[in-house]
């Protein structure tokens, strides 16, 4: 109705129509731009933070872990390259190669000194019971 009258009459429309519908586009607008900082704290920043993780787990595989595959595939590493490991798997110890991108998860991480540490206490066990029959028998 304002345009029929600014058209007949000659008559510029009110200013008010100008500052509101300023204000009324801002407000629009506003709750998109609320969103991209929702979307930086759930969903891009806990992504980097998993890429991070899953980068560092696959440059510290060592032989001796057992791994599953993103194929399912479980097995004990045997050889570790830059770009690709070899696992043991099954009864009849069969070699597979991968990619370490392929590796999904680190089921049982090997520890060299925990290794060691075992392999001395089952001795030290082994000694103490070869020792004892002996003694019962003088």
């Amino acid at each position: 109705m304002n345009y029929l009258n600014f058209i007949l009459d000659g008559t510029t429309p009110a200013p008010e129509a100008a500052s509101g519908g300023l204000m009324a586009t801002i407000m629009s607008f506003l709750p998109f731009l609320l969103l991209i900082p929702v979307f930086y704290f759930f969903m891009y920043r806990p992504q980097k933070k998993q890429e991070k993780e899953t980068a560092e787990m696959r440059n510290n595989l060592m032989i001796g872990d057992e791994i599953t595959t993103i194929g399912g595939i479980m097995g004990k590493i045997v050889k570790v390259k830059d770009e690709y490991i070899v696992i043991e798997t099954g009864a009849d110890r069969t070699k597979i190669k991968f990619k370490k991108t392929a590796i999904a998860t680190v089921d049982k991480k090997a520890n060299s000194d925990e290794k060691k540490g075992s392999s001395f206490k089952v001795s030290a066990a082994k000694a103490k019971e070869e020792t004892k029959p002996e003694e019962k028998a003088e």
